[in-house]
């Protein structure tokens, strides 16, 4: 049988037909079926893609059939580093690079009789999707949710870029894993998430979502309950996070983060010399690594007061503190932290055991619970009971206080790159960072730059040298621009009415939103997931949305390997195309193949011998 002529004739009557636009029906009950949109590459779509816009298609036809009003639209995630590297890789510029690729998606998709409304279509390269990122951003800044400070980040010598927390794996760029992340100090703008963190927290076990995901959102945000003791150090008060107040006595030297910015105020004349060797020793340490690094340091030469003891304890720099968690320093106890245990043993430091244990010699950390030892007048309590009479008592003499912590950090959404969205505000000298003004929106990125090293917006001198919107003297707009996943954090509301004037159609949003079922891969858990549910959230804070959540239900669909069990990889020559396949055996083939391989949430290998007996199995039909 001649598939391929029979699911042309059916799609070009489609399309003349327009037969899957959509609009609004109140007498209809709606159903809006979403995929995470793609990042387009010059390389096209493979059959891992094939397989999960596959899925989704299945699910809108179902639910069309099932009388339902269904919203099935497509996009293209077409800013960011991803675009822009591969740009320069092929000595094209990104806007032209995009425009080509996004055609070629489109042709693919449409040749797989994928029932997408295109009506809808958007990109958010195109000035009219990112010119209400920055009304967003504008908003968030007017509210506080937006702000500026410089940080010790994250930089990746290949992408010249800074990257959030959650692009770093393993202390790896997340785009190229050969890449040692390095830290920097800048000033960078950040969204702050964290204002949101309770409540991403609260409501999350009610999502209809893998557990998986649920349980990977709850680890990354992190909230934990404990107690915050202040220590003085060279007459300035350092407020430390502990779990285990009860084991306070037993300080016997702190840690502070080799990335802090006050490290060098801590640093004396005699230590200088062999603390900037250590300095010099490390780069950038992620939390996974620190967990399996040898742990090192040096002593800075300065000593903390311990609160209840007034004794001195040193201050050491090291290699596995992060900057950013609470204060950047730590306290240790060595004879109850493991961690502790062995940098103690590594330097001569003294240890205390202030929680009774069995053991008659310290060979290890007993980090279990017990009677206090050690402790003045704590000594025979045990740890549940002194964690609370301990703070109750720090609390009293204002030497300390209960409170949570998080994991958690504010996302961090500068980017020093080119093809991104341009931060709406203009630096002058004397008033500061002057917000753009709203009607003067979109503020498009200029064509004409030069890439090599730095920031390419820096290169053209129109964009950059503008008049102060207040003092009107000469400043210069800001050069940054936007992490990409700002763009993929609310462009399920955009969906709704790609068209309207406004940044959405409010009443085609109360009508669609949230989306029915959204499908996309779990590697997307710690980010844009949770920036998607800060958006929805801050939004509806700003009075533009009456709903919490954006997505009803998620689906996270199975990986779809090359034949062997490897990823699929064009540098390994693995990669299968659609179309390849399709002209063979017919698209009906290679969907019906893709979907009866395996459950749909279960990872499959690609096998051409499976779908050669697939064709067969059709033609009996």
């Amino acid at each position: 049988m001649e598939f391929n002529k029979i699911s042309e004739k059916w799609q070009k009557k489609w399309e003349a037909e327009e037969i899957f636009k959509t609009t609004e029906d109140k007498k209809k009950e709606k159903c809006y079926v979403l995929e995470m949109f793609p990042y387009p590459s010059s390389d096209g779509l493979h059959m891992g893609h094939a397989f999960n816009y596959t899925i989704g298609d299945i699910y809108a036809r179902f639910k069309r059939m099932s009388g339902f009003n269904v919203l099935y639209p497509m996009g293209f995630d077409a800013s960011g580093l991803p675009a822009e590297n591969a740009a320069i890789k092929a000595n094209k510029h990104p806007k032209e690079f995009i425009t080509k690729a996004i055609k070629n998606y489109i042709k693919q998709m449409k040749d797989l009789g994928l029932s997408y409304d295109w009506s809808r279509t958007l990109k958010t390269c195109d000035p009219n999707y990112y010119r209400w990122n920055q009304f967003i951003f504008l908003k968030f800044l007017e509210k506080g949710l937006a702000y500026k400070k410089k940080s010790a980040v994250n930089w990746c010598p290949e992408c010249k870029t800074v990257l959030a927390n959650e692009q770093v794996h393993d202390g790896k760029c997340w785009r190229h894993e050969s890449t040692d992340v390095e830290l920097k100090q800048l000033n960078q703008w950040f969204i702050k998430t964290t204002d949101y963190a309770d409540e991403l927290l609260d409501k999350i076990d009610d999502l209809d979502w893998p557990d998986r995901i649920k349980s990977m959102q709850k680890n990354w945000i992190g909230k934990s309950y404990g107690t915050e003791i202040n220590f003085e150090i060279n007459g300035k008060t350092w407020p430390i996070f502990t779990t285990r107040p009860d084991t306070v006595f037993g300080v016997t030297f702190m840690v502070v983060s080799a990335q802090h910015q006050e490290l060098d105020s801590l640093v004396t004349e005699e230590q200088r010399e062999e603390v900037d060797r250590f300095l010099k020793k490390i780069k950038s340490v992620s939390e996974k690594e620190m967990m399996l690094i040898e742990k090192e340091g040096v002593f800075t030469g300065s000593y903390a007061v311990h609160p209840l003891t007034q004794e001195k304890v040193p201050v050491y720099v090291g290699n596995f503190v992060l900057a950013d968690y609470g204060t950047g320093m730590v306290m240790s106890v060595p004879a109850h932290d493991q961690r502790d245990f062995d940098f103690a043993k590594k330097y001569k430091i003294e240890m205390k055991e202030v929680i009774s244990s069995k053991n008659q010699e310290l060979t290890q950390a007993y980090k279990g619970e017990g009677k206090l030892i050690n402790s003045e007048e704590f000594n025979g309590t045990e740890s549940k009971e002194a964690k609370d009479k301990i703070t109750q008592l720090l609390q009293k003499n204002k030497l300390g206080k209960k409170t949570t912590q998080l994991k958690f950090k504010d996302w961090l959404v500068s980017r020093q790159r080119y093809w991104g969205t341009p931060i709406p505000v203009i630096n002058c000298e004397s008033c500061g960072q002057v917000p753009v003004s709203e009607k003067d929106l979109p503020i498009e990125l200029p064509y004409d730059v030069k890439f090599g090293e730095g920031n390419p917006l820096e290169t053209n001198k129109e964009f950059t040298d503008v008049p102060c919107p207040k003092c009107n003297w000469d400043a210069k707009r800001e050069t940054d621009t936007m992490d990409t996943f700002f763009d993929s954090s609310w462009y399920y509301l955009r969906y709704c009415d790609p068209n309207a004037k406004e940044m959405f159609n409010q009443k085609a949003v109360d009508y669609w939103m949230p989306a029915d079922f959204y499908i996309g891969g779990a590697e997307h858990a710690c980010m844009h997931l949770i920036y998607a549910r800060f958006f929805t959230k801050a939004l509806r804070d700003l009075g533009m949305l009456s709903f919490d959540e954006p997505f009803t239900k998620l689906f996270n669909q199975g990986m779809l390997h090359a034949q062997g069990g490897e990823k699929m990889s064009k540098s390994k020559g693995n990669v299968v195309l659609p179309e390849v396949i399709s002209k063979k055996y017919g698209v009906d083939s290679a969907r019906f193949f893709l979907v009866s391989l395996a459950a749909p949430d279960k990872a499959r290998d690609w096998d051409e011998k499976g779908i050669d007996s697939t064709f067969k199995f059709l033609n009996r039909v």
